[in-house]
């Protein structure tokens, strides 16, 4: 279910209405079961692998803490993969949509879903068994490393496998090919699922923090079921951390008017950015990066410089909106962008962009492995490394890989010319405008900060491209174009939608707005008639930006 759609528009208001009607002990239910609708609405059959997720790492949690788990607890567990396995992947839920005589379909159990179920019901004996055997002796350190390191396994197991099984297979085919070895195709027909990076990420996140003792087990297998599988981070983030999502829904929530307030202002603001700047730039790009043919320079430019608007919008709007679902429901989300395109360095950056994961790649690998406790050389593997899989996370192509080696690059040289020293300001400044405080200074200084931005944001730019490109020979031809070394070409990019200009002028005034205030949202510390006349604006153009061809957000691949 997407939150541009008018299945959504529909299910908000009745999952909302619902919930402020309910005494809090049900209402952790009805989000729960709200998250699974929301996800199976997409396809029913990959919530198993949510369930499936939350079933062990619950269980791993809580022996990672205790050493132990209750008989009634284990009861509730089991039944629950058992009865997801059944309900989920034994019917055939395609019927529901065809006509209604192939209704059947549901009464008729799938072969594969048979098999899943049988393989559950093994699994989860097997299981019962070796807890039982685990619990009975003492919890040692050696006994959490492999718990710790079943959780992993678990979870990278199934991201690796429906992510980049045919990644790695037909890569390395490619290889053996170029050795002059026909190899026989193994490709599979593996449809990815929608947010399995980020409820895989959410849901590690959980099991490390207990073993690392920074955060303790939640004993309710429906509050933990609720943490993976609360709908407005599940599908794109941010990606929560359980130090701060369960406290807020294990505890009895008020849901305050001004927080009502400012969610409503942060799904404007959201759907404002997709759905009338990001959706109406999408075909200016595709023209560009679509094209098998030669493309000129100012094309790949121009190009390259709206898709930095688009994914910024796309993916920052769906954060605006999911931050703001989640405040009506008196739940606060983290931030995940924090004007990133006003970053003069690219550690500021991954300071201000998609903040979830780039803190989630600091805490749970650049630090483990090693960070910079081990010297100058091996800070700058540990960066490269962090940030190319970092860019492989963001999806199964080489282009990616590439980008996620350029951000490394750029953030080892940061530390090789800078010897290490952070920049003071931007360490030091508030936690709503960091590295902004500059702006602020007269003459000279003021100069370079401007000057260090739009440098910055050039480089940036260069890395976008690498993102967007759709094969590493269109990265080639398109770099020597814009060095100057490729032939002339006619200019092939369409007219960006009227929607899309008018609201990056709009956006752009806000974000300056942002960065001089040095506080996002600055907007509300206007003039009541002035933010009315703001949010009319908003609403104008996003109501424009209903006509333009509704794209799927870009992270949902991811």
């Amino acid at each position: 279910m997407l939150f541009n759609s008018v299945a959504f528009f529909c299910f908000l208001p009745l999952v909302y209405l619902t919930y402020r009607v309910l005494p809090f002990r049900w209402q952790n239910w009805l989000l729960l079961l709200a998250g699974y609708v929301f996800y199976g609405w997409w396809d029913i059959r990959f919530l198993f692998l949510i369930a499936f997720s939350t079933t062990v790492d619950f269980a791993i949690g809580l022996l990672l803490a205790n050493g132990r788990i209750e008989k009634r607890t284990l009861r509730t567990i089991s039944l629950f993969l058992i009865c997801a396995a059944a309900l989920f992947l034994c019917p055939d839920w395609s019927a529901v949509t065809s006509r209604p005589a192939a209704l059947r379909g549901l009464l008729v159990p799938q072969r594969l879903g048979l098999a899943v179920l049988a393989g559950t019901v093994v699994f989860v004996s097997t299981a019962l068994l070796m807890i039982g055997r685990f619990c009975a002796r003492p919890l040692t350190e050696a006994r959490r490393r492999s718990l710790i390191f079943c959780s992993v396994l678990v979870n990278l197991t199934f991201l690796g496998f429906f992510k980049y099984f045919n990644f790695f297979v037909d890569s390395a085919a490619s290889v053996v090919s170029s050795l002059g070895v026909d190899p026989q195709p193994l490709h599979l027909s593996v449809v990815l699922p929608v947010g399995i990076s980020f409820y895989t990420f959410q849901s590690l996140s959980y099991t490390i923090d207990v073993y690392r003792r920074v955060a303790a087990p939640t004993t309710r297998f429906r509050d933990f079921a609720l943490y993976v599988a609360y709908f407005p981070t599940m599908v794109a983030g941010p990606i929560e951390r359980a130090r701060h999502l369960l406290p807020q829904l294990v505890q009895p929530r008020q849901i305050r008017a001004a927080q009502s307030a400012d969610g409503l202002v942060l799904i404007l603001l959201g759907l404002f950015k997709k759905v009338g700047i990001a959706d109406g730039l999408a075909p200016a790009v595709n023209a560009v990066f679509s094209s098998s043919g030669a493309v000129s320079r100012g094309d790949i430019v121009l190009a390259t410089l709206l898709f930095a608007v688009q994914i910024f919008c796309d993916f920052s709007g769906y954060s605006d909106i999911a931050r703001g679902v989640s405040k009506l429901f008196g739940i606060e989300l983290a931030l995940n962008f924090n004007l990133p395109y006003f970053s003069r360095s690219p550690g500021e950056f991954w300071k201000r962009w998609h903040i979830s994961l780039s803190t989630w790649l600091r805490d749970y690998l650049y630090i483990p492995l090693g960070g910079n406790r081990g010297g100058p050389v091996r800070t700058y593997l540990n960066l490269f490394v962090t940030m190319l899989l970092g860019g492989l996370w963001h999806g199964a192509a080489w282009n990616y890989v590439l980008w996620g080696g350029y951000q490394g690059a750029l953030l080892s040289g940061q530390r090789l010319l800078t010897r290490g020293r952070l920049d003071a300001r931007a360490s030091s400044a508030p936690a709503a405008a960091q590295g902004t405080a500059t702006h602020a200074l007269p003459g000279l200084r003021s100069v370079l900060t401007t000057l260090q931005i739009c440098a910055f944001f050039t480089l940036c730019c260069y890395g976008w491209l690498l993102f967007r490109a759709s094969s590493f020979a269109q990265i080639r031809a398109f770099t020597a174009q814009l060095a100057g070394l490729g032939p002339g070409a006619a200019s092939v990019i369409t007219k960006p939608a009227t929607s899309a200009v008018l609201g990056i002028v709009v956006l752009a005034f806000l974000q300056v707005c942002d960065y001089r205030a040095e506080r996002l949202e600055s907007f509300r510390d206007w003039r009541p008639e002035l933010q009315g006349v703001l949010y009319a604006v908003l609403i104008f153009i996003f109501v424009m930006g209903t006509s333009n061809a509704p794209v799927q957000f870009i992270y949902f691949q991811f």
